[in-house]
């Protein structure tokens, strides 16, 4: 059985592990930009964004080994063209590779989810990186929609 549950200290090194995975589809689609064999974060990076109090890092355990997690960070507009308001900008999500096609990402995005309603929180927001289809598909599952679009020209 799966348990959510807040992130804490010493599950940094299962969300390290995490974190390789995540940075390896992104450099097998963008190997211009990600380069595969590191992380987005350290260890102690981590443990920094566990201990936030302007983040929400969730993981999810199945038989008390991590499977997944979520890194959320509460953000507020601030711009004078824009209504105020706080919401959720989802950092990072990941689960192991093996566990895919269970539910797991469901449940870590509908536990932020309620907690973002509780906090009073606008919306929740991602990037998501082109040519990583599986990741488009499972958030439009999720219910979310695209929102602007960054564009680039390599030169």
């Amino acid at each position: 059985m799966i348990k959510i549950r807040y992130a804490v200290d010493s599950d940094k090194d299962s969300i390290i592990e995490l974190l390789k995975e995540v940075l390896e589809v992104h450099s097998l689609i963008r190997p211009d930009i990600f380069k595969s064999g590191t992380t987005k974060y350290t260890k102690d990076e981590v443990e920094n964004i566990i201990n936030d109090k302007n983040r929400i890092t969730l993981v999810a355990l199945e038989d008390d080994t991590i499977v997944g997690y979520i890194m959320g960070i509460i953000k507020k507009t601030n711009n004078h063209t824009m209504h105020n308001f706080s919401y959720l900008y989802i950092d990072d999500i990941c689960v192991n590779e093996k566990e895919r096609g269970k539910g797991i990402g469901t449940m870590l995005f509908e536990y932020i989810k309620n907690i973002s309603k509780e906090l009073g929180l606008y919306e929740i927001t991602l990037n998501v990186w082109e040519g990583n289809d599986k990741a488009k598909e499972f958030y439009k599952k999720l219910g979310l929609k695209i929102k602007e679009i960054e564009m680039e020209l390599i030169i």
